[in-house]
C-alpha cells in the first residue's frame, strides 16, 4: 500500500500548526514546523512517484525527485532556506548564548511560511488527484 496521502495530510496539518505558532509568537517553532510540514509533503511526492526518501534535507530530497521530474531552481532555493530551520529553532546550543526564541522573528517565520507555500504548491501540482 502506498501511503503518500497519509504523509501529505500530516504535512498539511503541520502547516496549519505553524500558522498557530506564528499567531501566538512562537516563531522558532513556526520555522521548524514549516520545515517539517514541507518535508512530509515532499516525502508524499516521493512516495507517489515510488521513491522512498530518507533524511531531513529538503534540498537533497528534491534533488532526488529532480531525476525524474523537473524541479525549478527557485523551489530548490526555498528548500535550502527551510533546511536552515531543522535544528537551530529547537536547541540552545545552536547559539553562543540564549535560547532559540531569542533569535527567531516574525519576519523569519513569515519568510519560512512563504517558502513552505511555494514548495508545497509545487509538490501538490505533481501529486495524484484525489478520488
Amino acid at each position: 500500500m502506498n501511503r503518500w496521502k497519509d504523509w501529505y495530510e500530516q504535512g498539511k496539518r503541520d502547516y496549519t500548526r505553524a500558522l498557530i505558532d506564528i499567531q501566538y509568537g512562537y516563531y522558532e517553532w513556526a520555522c521548524f514546523t514549516l520545515q517539517q510540514a514541507t518535508e512530509k509533503v515532499i516525502k508524499a511526492l516521493g512516495l507517489a512517484q515510488h521513491l522512498t526518501l530518507w533524511g531531513h534535507s529538503l534540498t537533497e530530497m528534491l534533488q532526488l525527485i529532480a531525476k525524474s521530474l523537473e524541479v525549478p531552481s527557485e523551489i530548490l532555493d526555498r528548500a535550502r532556506l527551510l533546511d536552515l530551520y531543522y535544528i537551530p529553532p529547537r536547541y540552545p546550543n545552536g547559539f553562543a548564548s540564549g535560547k532559540p526564541a531569542d533569535y527567531f522573528t516574525e519576519a523569519q517565520a513569515r519568510e519560512a511560511l512563504h517558502a513552505a507555500d511555494q514548495v508545497i504548491r509545487f509538490c501538490e501540482r505533481h501529486l495524484p488527484r484525489p478520488g
